[in-house]
């Protein structure tokens, strides 16, 4: 079912890098390490992860002939992260099965394989799904070789050195299984032998130290040897990678709780709600239950496995919380976490119908009230296959009440959709008699999904916010980076969008038309300083399009350089009316009221303006225009440095800071400040 459905999947944005990196790995072992290439990736430090899953998928997408181009490629990719997702899901079952019975491992299967957000990671995601795999192969196969201590299985000694390979060589976080291997291996030879007295054993503790060590060698090595810059120095860069993250991580613009902000300031709890409320309420109840149920767990079943399941699914939460870490993308980097979190959920609905074993119509109810919690999660992978890992469950309203509060299809997958809807329409096929450009802020999906049309088909990147800056025909645009209370103001799509892709209701995408390129064209004319003829296009592209919040933007500023003011406000507000976030509305606004000489609003504009979008470099320009008015150099000057820290080319920033210190006397910070203007290009 899982290979099934990932023949379905869209392209996920990040395997621009994941596929540039796996050429590069393919490189360096076709050449014995003198292609290099694959030891510095400068382009999204890919370098720093291991090369498992994009040395697996690039070489037998080599032997196979695929190119990146061509679908095949990414169909392989898809289903060999389905197939490692199985992986963890089988190894989460077993795991549950070795501490509770087959009818518990059962019941774990059944909460993952029904929750949609891990399936829907199975399908395409390359960097945390393997991740997951090896976690779960490696905390499966060490409670399967400790429980059969000081004679372990061959098969699961394997099985635990693969685990811990193929966790270390997707990514530096793979050491902390090794970490747990240490942890449980010493709390299993103390709990078990007797505790310390255990050590004057000296056969036995060295069969336990030559199985720990020997497995984390054996493991180490073999992740090293799939990781090329970890071959450099094998003791040492796997570790250097590993305190590398904390400075590498993504910042980007993230939504949380409706509002539209960055994801190195999202609340403590960030992590906390997007699992709550997005898992199965199965997994939920069942995790309270667990709690709940703890101490009778704790007697009935070997405590140290009961514990394990526990700690290997909160601790990376509760240190991620407590390091401040960078997260974004709802907890897909936390992936790895919810398998453990899973097994106790279904520890917890084990316990209880075996309490009821003596009475099979409470037992029935039971696992009627699983299935029940499991019913709507299962619906939504049946309603979406193509993405379900945009669910959302009950406690949030589903994904129409998370929509436009909550990030939905944030990798862009559904732009195969899109691009699929726009070949049943005719308007891409084998021969068109002109080429059709494609405008889209998910580049690389586009582009290999297109690249079969060769030049009849030309993708231009452009974000959404800078969509009018060039000319197209189409343009295909997912939810992601969009205003929050746009979307939950029913203001998008907007009005010239021919068709949505939809989930539980809600639009994921949008295919937009563009009728006579107003928009683009007023926006040129615009930028070479051609007012009229910017108002005119401008005028007729709101006029077909409405809610085109950057046609009203581009309009409003239009207005003001003719010196039409009243326009230039009424205007403004009706792009903000549509995107209150709007940058250039938001300024030309407290622009009008300084032109007003309302110093008073001016100020309160642009301070607003910055609560919604703290990169907004000119809000502080104009702020500290403001204060040195008023007389108020010294605020005049932070603000100006603000402005220069988000917009390191803000020449005026700069001239104005140098004019301070010159009015002051002192010329020689003023004499800085115009040499690192005059150094800008």
């Amino acid at each position: 079912m899982m290979i099934s459905l990932s023949l379905g999947s869209g392209i996920n944005a990040d395997d621009k890098f994941q596929n540039d990196y796996s050429k590069k790995l393919v490189a360096y072992y076709d050449t014995f390490g003198k292609d290099s290439s694959a030891l510095n990736v400068p382009d999204g430090n890919m370098h720093l992860y291991g090369g498992f899953f994009e040395i697996i998928t690039g070489f037998a997408n080599k032997a196979l002939g695929f190119e990146e181009t061509d679908l095949a490629y990414h169909n392989l990719r898809h289903v060999s992260s389905a197939l490692l997702g199985w992986t963890a899901i089988l190894c989460t079952a077993l795991l549950v099965r070795l501490i509770a019975g087959w009818q518990a491992g059962i019941m774990a299967l059944i909460i993952l394989l029904l929750s949609p957000r891990f399936i829907g990671d199975s399908l395409m995601n390359p960097k945390d799904i393997p991740f997951a795999a090896g976690y779960m192969m490696a905390l499966y196969n060490m409670a399967a070789v400790l429980n059969r201590m000081p004679t372990p299985r061959r098969w699961n000694l394997a099985g635990l050195v693969a685990g811990l390979a193929i966790a270390l060589a997707v990514r530096a976080g793979g050491l902390l299984p090794f970490a747990y291997l240490v942890m449980f291996g010493g709390l299993h030879f103390l709990l078990k032998h007797g505790g310390f007295a255990a050590f004057s054993n000296g056969k036995l503790l060295s069969r336990y130290l030559l199985v720990v060590l020997g497995a984390g060698a054996a493991g180490y090595l073999l992740a090293v040897l799939f990781w090329p810059y970890a071959l450099q120095s094998p003791l040492n860069n796997p570790f250097v990678a590993l305190s590398k993250f904390a400075d590498l991580e993504v910042r980007i613009r993230v939504l949380y709780e409706g509002e539209n902000i960055m994801s190195d300031k999202t609340p403590w709890h960030y992590p906390v709600k997007w699992i709550l409320y997005t898992i199965p309420l199965a997994t939920v109840a069942g995790l309270v239950g667990y709690l709940v149920y703890l101490p009778k767990l704790l007697k009935q079943y070997n405590p140290l496995w009961v514990l394990m399941l526990l700690f290997a699914g909160i601790f990376p939460v509760a240190y991620i919380i407590y390091k401040h870490s960078v997260i974004h993308d709802g907890w897909r980097h936390l992936t790895f976490a919810y398998p453990p979190l899973a097994a106790a959920a279904a520890l917890f609905w084990n316990e209880l119908a075996r309490q009821f074993s003596g009475k099979k119509a409470l037992q029935y109810a039971v696992w009627a009230g699983m299935s029940v919690l499991v019913l709507d999660s299962a619906a939504y992978i049946a309603a979406n296959p193509k993405f379900p890992y945009t669910y959302f469950n009950p406690m949030t309203g589903g994904i129409k009440g998370a929509y436009g509060k909550f990030e939905t299809d944030y990798w862009g997958i559904s732009t195969r959709q899109g691009i699929e809807w726009m070949e049943k329409q005719g308007i891409l096929k084998a021969e068109m008699e002109e080429p059709v450009v494609i405008a889209t802020n998910m580049y690389y999906s586009v582009r290999q999904l297109t690249a079969k049309y060769g030049d009849n088909v030309k993708v231009k990147y452009l974000k959404w916010e800078r969509r009018c800056d060039d000319a197209w025909d189409y343009g295909l645009y997912p939810t992601r980076f969009l205003d929050g209370s746009t979307l939950q103001r029913g203001k998008w799509p907007p009005d010239n969008a021919v068709h949505t892709v939809t989930a539980g209701g809600v639009p994921l995408l949008a295919v937009l038309k563009d009728n006579g390129r107003n928009c683009s064209l007023g926006t040129a004319s615009l930028k070479v300083g051609d007012w009229e003829t910017a108002i005119s296009m401008l005028q007729k592209e709101v006029q077909a399009v409405p809610d085109n919040e950057l046609a009203w933007g581009n309009l409003a500023q239009a207005y003001y350089n003719a010196n039409r003011l009243e326009e230039a406000k009424n205007a403004a507000e009706k792009a903000l009316d549509i995107s209150p976030d709007d940058m250039q509305a938001n300024n030309l606004l407290g622009m009008y009221w300084m032109q007003k000489e309302d110093i008073g609003r001016a100020k309160m504009q642009f301070e607003g303006a910055l609560k919604r979008e703290p990169s907004n470099a000119a809000a502080y320009y104009y702020l500290a225009l403001i204060a040195r008015a008023q007389g108020d150099d010294q605020t005049a000057l932070n603000n100006l440095l603000k402005a220069i820290q988000v917009a390191p080319n803000f020449k005026a920033a700069y001239e104005l800071s140098a004019q301070i210190y010159e009015a002051s006397g002192n010329t020689e910070a003023a004499q800085q400040f115009r040499a690192a203007m005059n150094q800008i290009r």
